[in-house]
């Protein structure tokens, strides 16, 4: 084990905490947000959506399996920063290639351990995800000026920094029974394996990437990905599912349902503490069956905003009339399909016009339950019935 190393935590709003660097060296700052997931502490960090944020594991043991190349969902670490209440001091996995301590200073990630992380949490919950600074040989005040000085994710377009540079194709596994092209704002691998598994080809292009070039590859579908930031500045991104609305069946998670819900005329807004882990109910409204899911986002989108009805007042229990029942936009009527059982806010909608639907989770998992997978499914019926 490495020689105990103090480092100090320090929040936006001057609140200090203490525990022991286990990472890369240097100071690391963010908008700390909260993951509620018991394992998958490698899925997490390698998860393009965690751009600019600093994540704090509510789980106490973190590292006790390693980590393995497999399991990672794009090249590298992509959180600001990483905090635990306890690093396990070994690892015991067949699976492993290594421990997680390891992972981390390879990677170079400012990572503290030794945290009292039940506090941090209950900071965030009540006073909602705001900067941090963390990190060794630093004091106090510097870290909590570099911390008020650090932006919140409002405002911020950071899906440009995570995408894809250039476009690049994946075979399908077998007999390819079309190709998708996936908008790439921050796209996981399990992703693209759920799609190439289904016998897809996947061609991945840049945020920004407009509809016509996209049509021009002859497309079956078009997949809209998670990814990290607000979704109110991705304009590009924004113009371009507009174009393609009607054109192709088009499928959007996380940020791609974000962003569809503003390419068709909606609003968006910013959670107090956002939907970060791999246990959130979700219940579907056709028939109220419950889903366990995987999220990770700090932004909601408003159906309220296309209505004309005034949003009705949070009860003690969700219920139903938290969603409007259709609202109408340029493409036609569009419906709430998926609810957040913790919050009421919207978790999916469908387009009833034109073949578009998208959720506010993530139904790959990793990590996570594989619950919502069928949606994979349901978008290859759609690209089916649309010939």
């Amino acid at each position: 084990m490495r020689e105990k190393v103090p480092a100090l935590l320090a929040t936006a709003d001057g609140t200090v905490f203490r525990g022991n660097s286990v990472g890369g060296p240097g100071v690391a700052s963010g908008e700390a947000v909260f993951n509620t997931s018991m394992t998958g502490y490698q899925e997490i960090l390698t998860d393009p959506s965690y751009a600019g944020q600093i994540v704090v594991m509510t789980y106490p043991h973190i590292g006790n399996y390693g980590v393995v190349e497999f399991d990672a969902q794009s090249s590298g670490p992509a959180v600001s920063g990483f905090i635990m209440r306890s690093l396990s001091r070994r690892e015991s996995s067949w699976r492993s290639e290594g421990s997680l301590a390891d992972y981390l200073l390879r990677h170079d990630v400012v990572a503290v351990s030794e945290v009292d992380t039940r506090r941090l949490t209950r900071h965030i919950r009540d006073r909602g995800a705001m900067p941090i600074a963390m990190g060794s040989d630093v004091s106090e005040t510097e870290l909590i000026d570099i911390a008020a000085d650090t932006p919140t994710m409002a405002g911020q377009d950071l899906a440009s920094s995570v995408t894809t540079r250039e476009p690049y194709r994946l075979d399908a596994e077998g007999d390819a029974q079309g190709l998708v092209v996936a908008i790439d704002l921050g796209l996981k691998r399990e992703i693209l394996r759920n799609l190439t598994g289904r016998g897809f080809e996947v061609v991945v292009v840049p945020a920004a990437t407009d509809a016509e070039t996209i049509l021009g590859m002859s497309p079956s579908g078009v997949f809209v990905s998670n990814g990290p930031g607000d979704p109110e500045p991705l304009t590009a991104t924004t113009k371009s599912l507009r174009d393609l609305l009607g054109q192709r069946p088009l499928f959007g998670i996380c940020l791609g349902h974000q962003v569809l819900g503003l390419a068709v005329g909606a609003s968006t807004f910013k959670l107090p503490f956002g939907h970060h882990g791999g246990n959130h109910p979700v219940r579907r409204l056709d028939d109220n069956r419950v889903y366990i899911t995987t999220q990770n986002h700090g932004f909601a989108v408003d159906l309220w905003s296309l209505s004309d009805d005034d949003q009705p007042d949070r009860g003690e229990l969700v219920g139903r009339n938290l969603l409007p029942e259709v609202v109408e936009t340029p493409f036609g009527r569009m419906r709430p399909s998926h609810q957040n059982l913790n919050d009421g806010t919207l978790e999916g909608m469908v387009l009833e016009e034109i073949p578009a639907f998208s959720v506010q989770y993530h139904p790959e998992g990793a990590p996570g339950p594989s619950d919502a997978g069928g949606l994979f499914d349901d978008f290859v019926r759609l690209m089916d019935e649309a010939g």
